[in-house]
């Protein structure tokens, strides 16, 4: 059989064995992403899903940043009946996604870089990948979900080259990985380990903080209209 180039686009490469045995668990991470169309904006963006958990030894956790490795606002957050699921929809028009997958202190990491272009004569645009990190068989000699807890927001696996050389993680997207890292180690997960809380949106003034702002305003110009006549 042919061998299919690896894109990165769908997340990490997973045997049926290794989803099977996520789903057993209750792990349900989604690497998936689609790209929608908000009609007020008159554009398309990039929407994908925080999720994922920990249970005993196996854990798999995927989230998001922008393109500087930065957290993105999450749209809102996902309040699942069953943990290790959903926790945060995210949308942008360009997105950073990270996918690790744990069995043990075994780690996978796959860190890719999305963003739309246009497809002539095309309904939508078309969403590209490029894959910035791939981490085979990383360690981390560090039981972060038991005993080594306190030490969890801290350590990243290590990676090695098939040389058996260090491959390090791009440090611009470390903060990213110490969270993926919490994440795929974080038993019975229902919450967030990096997307951001929205900001509040500016409070209008009330029509009594608008009288206020008339008078006070008018009084300066009659006093600025009475100084001139002064002089």
């Amino acid at each position: 059989m042919a061998k299919h180039k690896f894109t990165g686009m769908a997340g990490l490469p997973l045997s049926r064995r290794a989803l099977r045995t996520l789903k057993e668990r209750g792990i349900y991470a989604h690497s998936q992403l689609s790209v929608e169309h908000q009609q007020l904006a008159k554009r398309h963006v990039i929407r994908g899903l925080e999720s994922g958990g920990c249970a005993g030894d196996v854990g798999r956790y995927v989230t998001f940043a922008d393109e500087h490795g930065l957290p993105l606002e999450y749209l809102h957050p996902v309040e699942a009946i069953a943990v290790n699921g959903l926790h945060a929809v995210v949308i942008s028009t360009a997105i950073v996604r990270v996918d690790m997958l744990r069995k043990g202190r075994t780690y996978e990491l796959l860190i890719t870089r999305h963003s739309l272009s246009s497809v002539p004569d095309g309904p939508q645009p078309q969403l590209e990948t490029e894959i910035l990190f791939r981490g085979f068989h990383g360690r981390l000699e560090l039981d972060l979900s038991g005993k080594d807890k306190a030490q969890a927001g801290n350590m990243v696996p290590t990676f090695y080259s098939l040389a058996g050389e260090v491959t390090a993680i791009p440090e611009m997207f470390l903060p990213l990985v110490r969270a993926t890292t919490i994440g795929a180690n974080c038993t019975g997960c229902s919450h967030t380990h990096y997307l951001r809380r929205p900001r509040p949106p500016l409070s209008k003034p009330t029509r009594g903080e608008l009288t206020t702002q008339d008078a006070v305003g008018g009084e300066t110009t009659a006093t600025l209209a009475s100084a001139k006549e002064s002089v």
